[in-house]
């Protein structure tokens, strides 16, 4: 009798490649190399760190930190009286912002070394669901075979077709960066976070600013007050707001650029940074050649262990849409690694996820919105804190703002975090930690009957919580 012949195992140079280096690709890497897998990751530009270390999330924050600190500055009654206010060009503080950059960049390049992941660049493209090419910069390629692959290529500005990108005062949000010029004026279209944030920026830097915003209020997402804050702060900073808005064309010229609205009006500026939306990077990956395809905004379906409908190919972040945050993007990560380890992925994103917008000041909020808790008939009360009454406010001449709690007026569960003003997307992160309490430990008595540092803004969560206390009637 002889022996039923067995199968043998397909032979991979790797057991996974990911594509990407971003927050959603590093997690992925780091997870799977902390386990024993021989890990390839793939980067198509000369430095690790994606988007979000290039040309987003970190070079955006530093511009945002380097602006507030010249307004806190020039505000501040201990350098107001005698000296003329200060003012920085943009390449002045890019410098600041690049060397934040690089610095970056470097450290996250030293976890591919330490941790032994092959680190190749160039534009990977699938062949099929076990084979990527990579071209290189030099136009040579290479096959690469994988066990397993995993999609966190990150998203680029939408950046429509009738708008000419290549004129020399027409920006999106990655281009932004590269200005060279000191613009008195500038046009923003688009405010949603992006354009929210960068009109601060300019403001702040003393350029006048218009943004021009499709809806009827700003980042309407936000709990109605906070929203109306941002509005109030933007405006009494001298920023033009114009609501319910569409561009019809967009005019670059050698001395500037005219927008012209769908509803007539024409809006001229010395350069436009166009901030409406982005893609998914998908386009370049050849998704034909393995039976994926992305939606119109250039993002991949993905089931709960972030698996597409390849079994053996995953994606995380950007390229899978909400929520589309550096910080939830390297959970994802990490979650989508276990999945590939174990066939499951054992933890979830946090259902509260906090939103945190680098205006300035800032905004961050966590939980359910007074507009939600409404519709949903939830008996909620409100507490509030301003920073007006903050000795540590007072003592940082950063006023402006408020903390604002809802609870549920008979438990007490704490239902929703809002915060506006400098450092809110840190005060926020102790509200978020007291709502995941389980057992009944989320409720309003914490704040009560903690003793926080004095002076600290974190204060502000004893003095909501007794406000809050406060507007509880009994029958």
């Amino acid at each position: 009798m002889t022996k039923k012949a067995t199968k043998a195992k397909p032979q991979y140079q790797f057991d996974a490649i990911v594509i990407g280096t971003g927050p959603g690709g590093e997690g992925v890497a780091m997870q799977l190399a902390k386990a024993g897998k021989n890990v390839a990751v793939v980067e198509r530009y000369d430095s690790v760190g994606g988007g979000c270390t290039h040309w987003g999330t970190i070079p955006s924050k530093a511009l945002r930190h380097s602006v507030s600190r010249l307004i806190e500055y020039n505000n501040t009654p201990l350098f107001s009286e005698n000296h003329i206010n200060r003012r920085v060009t943009f390449a002045e503080i890019m410098r600041h912002a690049s060397g934040v950059v690089r610095s970056q960049s470097k450290l996250r390049s030293s976890f591919y070394d330490r941790n032994r992941v092959t680190l190749l660049h160039g534009e990977a493209s699938f062949v099929d669901q076990h084979t990527l090419q990579v071209v290189r910069a030099d136009g040579s390629r290479e096959t690469l075979t994988a066990n397993q692959i995993a999609i966190a290529t990150g998203s680029r500005p939408y950046c429509p077709e009738d708008i000419d990108f290549s004129h020399p005062r027409i920006y999106n949000s990655d281009t932004i960066l590269s200005l060279n010029s000191e613009p008195q004026t500038i046009i923003i279209y688009g405010a949603g976070v992006i354009g929210s944030e960068y009109a601060s920026i300019f403001r702040g830097m003393g350029v006048k600013v218009d943004l021009v915003n499709m809806r009827d209020r700003l980042l309407s997402f936000l709990d109605a007050e906070i929203s109306d804050a941002l509005s109030y702060h933007l405006w009494n900073n001298g920023v033009v707001i114009r609501h319910t808005e569409t561009y019809k064309s967009v005019e670059g010229r050698e001395d500037g650029v005219v927008l012209n609205l769908e509803s007539g009006k024409r809006m001229r500026a010395d350069c436009l940074l166009f901030a409406n939306g982005r893609t998914g990077n998908t386009d370049m990956l050849k998704l034909e050649n393995v039976g994926l395809k992305a939606d119109s905004r250039g993002q991949l379906s993905v089931n709960d262990n972030y698996q597409t409908e390849v079994e053996n190919i995953y994606a995380v972040g950007d390229v899978i849409g909400y929520p589309s945050l550096a910080s939830a993007a390297y959970n994802q990560g990490r979650f989508a690694a276990e999945a590939m380890l174990a066939g499951k992925a054992n933890a979830r994103l946090v259902e509260d996820i906090p939103t945190g917008i680098y205006t300035i000041p800032e905004i961050s909020s966590v939980g359910k919105t007074e507009q939600e808790l409404t519709v949903q008939k939830v008996p909620y009360e409100v507490g509030r804190a301003q920073f007006k009454h903050l000795a540590r406010a007072q003592i940082a001449s950063t006023q402006v703002g408020s903390l604002k709690i809802l609870f549920h007026r008979e438990t007490k569960e704490i239902l929703g975090i809002h915060c506006f003003g400098e450092r809110a997307s840190e005060i926020v992160h102790i509200g978020q930690a007291i709502m995941q309490q389980k057992n009944g430990g989320n409720t309003l008595d914490y704040f009560v009957n903690t003793t926080f540092n004095y002076p600290t803004m974190a204060e502000a969560y004893r003095v909501a919580a007794l406000n809050g206390l406060n507007r509880i009637f009994k029958d």
